[in-house]
């Protein structure tokens, strides 16, 4: 399916958000990473920066650089307009108001951009989407899922939502998706099917909570395990 680019708002999220979106530690360093529709984030770039060993994939990387900062700067008065349009929704913790984050997501996009060209030569930044992605099995130690599964539960069915979880699963040990709400703020009505087919599968699901919030009660992930982790990926699970 081609991607219409105006009906994108490619809003991304830093090194930092992403550390406290899904509980890593420095220790992620030493671990290859999925980043599954990181959109414009700068996550790639700043652990690529600290020699971190990071790939993302996302259908938007069909396009340019400018191409996806001139859509975030067309979208980025009307996203505010209606945040600010909405207080109580919002934890102001991470970001201190609207204006700060406004700031913090055209810092994280324009490190993006400075590092978009680069890193599509390199491999680092892929064009692909879910519930198919072009990886090998187990070809990651950790794959992270930011505001797109669940968070769009009413635009994608429930057998989407499982088919992706485990493609997720096909490709990395250790599968952490965030947020688990949907935009109105509700636990995802795709939420059980997941965990549920999760556990079909063998594998371990859990609903675990982190040390971010701007969702007003979105502050934990799911976090999907194999049971049975290499030697050499043990240490993995204490990230």
């Amino acid at each position: 399916m081609t991607m219409r680019l105006e009906k994108v708002v490619p809003w991304g999220r830093s090194k930092r958000e992403y550390f406290g979106m899904f509980n890593l530690t420095d220790e992620c360093l030493q671990h290859t990473i999925l980043g599954c529709g990181d959109g414009p984030a700068s996550f790639n770039a700043e652990m690529t920066a600290c020699g971190g060993h990071v790939i993302s994939c996302d259908p938007l990387f069909d396009f340019s650089g400018q191409e996806i900062y001139q859509r975030f700067e067309e979208s980025l008065e009307e996203v505010l307009r209606q945040v600010k349009a909405t207080p109580d929704r919002w934890v102001w913790k991470y970001h201190a108001d609207p204006d700060d984050l406004k700031r913090n997501r055209t810092e994280a996009i324009r490190k993006f951009v400075a590092d978009y060209e680069q890193g599509k030569q390199q491999g680092r930044y892929v064009t692909a989407e879910l519930p198919v992605l072009p990886f090998q099995d187990n070809q990651f130690d950790l794959a992270l899922c930011s505001h797109f599964l669940f968070l769009y539960s009413d635009h994608f069915s429930e057998e989407f939502h499982v088919q992706s979880a485990l493609e997720l699963c096909r490709v990395a040990r250790d599968i952490r998706i965030f947020p688990v709400l949907t935009l109105e703020q509700k636990t995802s009505p795709h939420l059980e099917a997941v965990c549920r087919a999760a556990q079909n599968a063998g594998l371990h699901a859990e609903i675990v909570s982190v040390d971010y919030e701007l969702q007003k009660g979105g502050n934990q992930m799911l976090r999907i395990r194999k049971k049975i982790v290499p030697a050499h990926a043990a240490s993995f699970t204490s990230l």
